[in-house]
């Protein structure tokens, strides 16, 4: 069986390109150039899909025995990825970056081009698992649940999923690192990457006013009744939940509740105020391909990092729902993901629009 293996320079993709390896598997491994570090006003150095990353994966390539290739797909990252992110800001959304990198390049582009290889499969390091349920693939959960990356795979097919393997999916970061060890790898203690590659120091609304090379105009920070209490420096500075950086003078802290990008506003409130019970969620996609007809209860998870919630999620059509948690979650965000889960194993997910 031949296989595509993306590598990224970490120890993670490398390991799982081992394993392959070990497994007999015939092993072909490439790197994913998605952007220049011009792009998005960040300087060079070790960042995803540096210089660096790119040797480092060719290193361990070249100690497997295995072929190896970097493809260049600086524009459609471009297009899919870091222009849905501006996009998103400018609405008053806060995108979840990953997700769309896993949808578009690694089992959208990557898949196409493992295809016109010749091979049967892709492979990454991401923790989780496929399993076949009978003519169904099932997308679950990594057995270990501090390294679970399920949430940013909700957007996999039946195709994919069935031309997918996920060599990590049963271990933990511990185990991973130690074979790195064994086998020498020069990144087998290299640092954990950085949630969005593109913008290594944090400040998006840097990287986006580069990118676009747009003023973005103040506006007013208002309370709950709309009384104004100050100026913002620009909706795209700001998330809900935030509380650092609002620059607003009170006895009781305020966070950002609210972004009404129509009126160029941001909405204040206390702490109690960003607790609610129901969402809607758009651009719905079910893993086994099938929309359910009627409510199902089962567990929701609203943010990358977050133990999965109590809810019931019932279909409004075959690609939005509504959500109704069992008790009241902190700081639903417009433009993260909220992902479905029975057990271990992913339902689906979507975009929640409110």
């Amino acid at each position: 069986m031949k296989v595509l293996i993306a590598m990224s320079g970490g120890v993670d993709s490398s390991v799982a390109a081992f394993l392959m390896k070990e497994k007999g598997y015939d092993c072909i491994g490439c790197t994913m150039k998605l952007y220049e570090n011009a792009d998005v006003g960040v300087p060079s150095g070790r960042t995803c899909c540096s210089l660096d990353d790119v040797e480092d994966a060719r290193n361990v390539a070249y100690r497997l025995g295995m072929p190896y290739y970097v493809f260049n797909f600086t524009e459609d990252f471009r297009e899919k990825v870091i222009q849905k992110f501006i996009q998103s800001y400018e609405k008053g959304m806060t995108p979840n970056p990953c997700i769309d990198c896993n949808r578009y390049m690694k089992f959208d582009r990557l898949f196409d081009r493992a295809m016109v290889l010749g091979c049967d499969a892709v492979v990454t390091g991401h923790y989780a698992r496929i399993e076949q349920n009978g003519d169904t693939y099932v997308l679950k959960k990594a057995l270990d649940e501090t390294k679970d990356q399920s949430y940013v795979l909700y957007s996999m097919t039946q195709k994919q999923l069935a031309h997918t393997l996920f060599p990590l999916g049963s271990l933990n970061k511990s185990e991973t690192r130690g074979i790195a060890e064994e086998n020498g790898f020069l990144n087998a203690h290299k640092p954990e990457s950085q949630d969005i590659c593109f913008v290594p120091d944090g400040d998006y609304g840097k990287m986006i006013e580069h990118r676009t090379g747009k003023n973005y105009l103040p506006g007013d920070f208002v309370d709950q009744k709309g009384t104004v209490l100050g100026q913002h420096k620009g909706i795209i500075h700001y998330t809900i939940g935030q509380r650092k950086g609002l620059g607003i003078s009170s006895s009781a802290p305020f966070y950002v509740c609210g972004i009404c990008a129509a009126e160029n506003k941001v909405i204040l409130g206390r702490a109690e105020d960003l607790f609610r019970s129901e969402t809607d969620v758009a651009d719905f996609h079910w893993i086994s391909g099938k929309a359910p007809k009627r409510e199902i209860r089962c567990k929701v998870k609203i943010r990358y990092r977050q133990k999965e919630q109590p809810a019931a999620v019932i279909p409004t059509s075959e690609e939005t729902v509504h959500i109704r948690f069992e008790q009241p979650q902190r700081a639903i965000t417009p433009g993260q993901a909220a992902v479905v889960y029975d057990e271990d194993v992913v339902l689906g997910g979507g975009v929640i629009l409110k």
